[in-house]
């Protein structure tokens, strides 16, 4: 079943992940081995959520890596999707093998 506009796993990092552990952005950033900045911008939706970010995640205990490059996936393509572009691009017709 298609998703409408999924949500940024940021937001649930945000406002689930982070007050259900009682941890401050710093110590959690610290926790993951990443500075408070490069995790607000995370938290933000500033900075995608990435493999390393993921493993760091799995690493804590905080579901797999693979749900939430799942869930960074899905909502980075549900933009690319559903977002206006000028660029138009055509299928290519393969051509038959002899």
């Amino acid at each position: 079943m298609l998703m409408h506009n999924p949500p940024p796993p940021c937001d649930i990092l945000r406002e689930d992940v982070l007050p259900g552990l009682n941890m401050t952005v710093t110590e959690f950033a610290r926790h993951l081995g990443y500075s408070r900045e490069a995790m607000s911008r995370t938290l933000h939706g500033r900075t995608p959520i990435t493999a390393q970010m993921a493993w760091r995640l799995e690493q804590a205990g905080i579901s797999t890596a693979e749900m939430w490059l799942n869930l960074q996936m899905k909502y980075d393509l549900w933009q690319l999707k559903y977002q206006k572009s000028d660029v138009n691009i055509q299928p290519i017709k393969m051509l038959e093998l002899a």
